[in-house]
């Protein structure tokens, strides 16, 4: 069998990275290569609402809100204090205000800052039918027996199809690896793997029916539970009207010495936590207990001569922050816009490995690092209190909140796909308020607390960063700092040009980025006038601005919440 492209894995990071193909070049010969037979269930349940956006892209987002999966409105912590009855909500919609609409809905207004809680039997075989109707050639129960190598580049798959013994040759001008943590791709090529963490988790989950949901808004909207008892966390995700998906994380260290079984750990931690035991108390399990060792880590290098990792493949990072599914879509999109516009000829090959290696790899260790500050910054984790020390000195990091968002800052916090301040696919608001809850400290705002700002762009030259839009890749001016990226796209652009008119004070500032924004055609509203201070901020943060205090001049008048 010959082809174009092959994945190996047909789960969301394989069917998003096919249908991208197929939206923007419908002449590409794709290959998905699946294990399973679809509907088949697994765990990462829960979206950020980053992904809807590649959903949309895909031409799916109809048919994924045709479903009628909740719509995910935010989640709901206990973490970080004693209290059963103190809980703290993070919402998507400002002040976590949501209007009743009918359903299914179109992807306009506020489902455009809302995602899903999905049951995945569900929704990887709507992705994956979708790829199929596009044009990709979809094998399921086939298997990859071996990898056939010369040096870094794949010569060809040797696949069982169909579940049969006989195997056939299947060649292909690039390969993806989307087969989750069997990494098939990543271990034949000998790619080592970084894991910057001493968590060492073990998750244990099962699914039930007709459990209540923990809180029900509007049509279907409801929000993921995260409840930490002392010594882990259970997750309690409607995934349905009558199915829940619940969890439970603890360290691999804490089950070897408890002596129990999965399933007696499991029923002990809902028995333990009284929300969780009262939302269950007239469900009834499946009885599908699984278990499974829950591992950050990041691939060393994500692509090579013919072939790119995508999704888990790529690195794992703690469930704690619901990332998983949304870095996996958004990394795989980026996979299959680096072989369009290598198909089209006009772009370095190995610059567009490069920039998908990089932001790939950043966002990951991101989020694996931010765990890490979460978990060390819960008192409830009494049995883990040693432990949670040491991660916190293996990360580099201090239960300071102002020093935990200084270091997640200085992870790039600028994301060069849309010029907006995002890190990997969290807002710099949602990372404030984590780390001001979690860290039992006030996370100050700079664009608040001072009034003079300047250019710092000592030791910064001029580069270029990977923009990925409408199918193709571009090369995106940008100012370097080292691996520091200052993308000169979007509201990052306008902030930009207004320091060339030479203010300093923030209220002139702030007059020419309205300014600039009206010059872009960006539309100003209350919700940009946050964007570009969100920006601002995460500016200062990564030390492209300086900010001070002038007792002479006044201080930022609007924009507080």
């Amino acid at each position: 069998m010959k082809c174009d492209v092959a994945i190996i894995g047909g789960g969301p990071a394989g069917a998003t990275v096919g249908s991208i193909l197929k939206q923007y070049n419908p002449s590409l010969d794709v290959v998905i290569i699946e294990r399973e037979l679809f509907p088949r269930d697994h765990v990462g349940e829960s979206l950020l609402p980053a992904v809807t956006g590649v959903l949309d892209e895909m031409g799916v987002w109809d048919k994924v809100e045709a479903a009628n999966f909740p719509v995910k409105l935010g989640a709901t912590y206990r973490w970080g204090k004693k209290s059963d009855k103190d809980l703290y909500y993070f919402y998507f919609l400002p002040e976590g205000k949501f209007t009743q609409t009918e359903r299914p809905g179109s992807y306009t207004g506020q489902r455009r800052q809302t995602t899903f809680q999905v049951d995945r039997s569900i929704y990887d075989k709507i992705l994956l039918d979708h790829a199929a109707e596009l044009g990709c050639r979809v094998y399921q129960q086939s298997k990859v027996v071996e990898i056939q190598k010369s040096g870094d580049r794949i010569d060809s798959l040797t696949v069982a199809f169909g579940g049969k013994s006989e195997t056939e040759t299947v060649e292909a001008r690039y390969y993806v690896d989307a087969s989750g943590g069997e990494s098939i791709v990543r271990k034949a090529m000998g790619v080592e793997i970084e894991s910057p963490t001493l968590l060492r988790n073990i998750a244990i989950w099962d699914y039930w029916q007709n459990a209540e949901w923990a809180e029900k808004i509007g049509v279907g909207g409801t929000y993921v539970y995260v409840m930490s008892i002392g010594y882990g966390w259970i997750w309690f995700i409607p995934l349905g009207p009558t199915r829940t998906s619940i969890g439970f994380i603890t360290s691999a260290e804490h089950y070897k010495r408890s002596g129990k079984s999965t399933e007696e750990m499991y029923l002990e931690a809902i028995a333990k936590e009284p929300l969780i035991s009262s939302l269950t108390k007239n469900g009834a399990r499946e009885n599908r207990l699984e278990a499974t060792k829950d591992w950050s880590f990041v691939a060393d290098r994500l692509c090579g001569d013919n072939w790119f990792l995508a999704g888990d493949a790529c690195g794992f990072a703690d469930p704690i922050l619901a990332a998983g599914l949304t870095l996996a879509q958004i990394g795989s999109r980026r996979v299959a816009y680096s072989i369009l516009e290598i198909e089209q000829g006009s772009q370095d090959p190995d610059w567009l490995k490069s920039q998908f290696n990089r932001i790939q790899r950043r966002n990951t260790l991101n989020h694996i690092r931010f765990a890490d500050y979460w978990y060390s910054a819960n008192e409830q984790f009494t049995d883990l209190k040693e432990y949670c020390t040491e991660i916190a000195k293996g990360a580099g990091l201090t239960l300071d909140a102002d020093e935990a968002f200084q270091w997640l800052g200085t992870g790039g916090f600028a994301d060069e796909l849309n010029g907006l301040p995002f890190s990997g696919t969290y807002t710099l608001t949602a990372i404030k308020a984590f780390t001001s809850r979690f860290g039992n400290k006030d996370t100050s705002w700079k664009v608040y607390d001072n009034n003079v700002f300047e250019l710092n762009l000592e030791d910064a030259a001029l580069d270029a960063v990977a923009l990925y839009e409408q199918g193709r890749v571009r090369r995106l001016e940008c100012l370097r700092k080292g691996e520091q990226v200052w993308p000169l796209n979007g509201v990052y652009k306008c902030i930009y040009r207004a320091f060339q008119s030479r203010e300093t004070e923030i209220q002139l500032l702030a007059e020419r980025f309205i300014f600039e924004l009206t010059k872009e055609k960006i539309p100003v509203s209350t919700d940009m006038a946050r964007i570009c201070l969100e920006s601002l901020e995460a500016l200062v943060t990564e030390g492209w601005v300086k900010a001070s205090y002038d007792p002479n001049l006044p201080l930022l008048d609007v924009g507080r919440e």
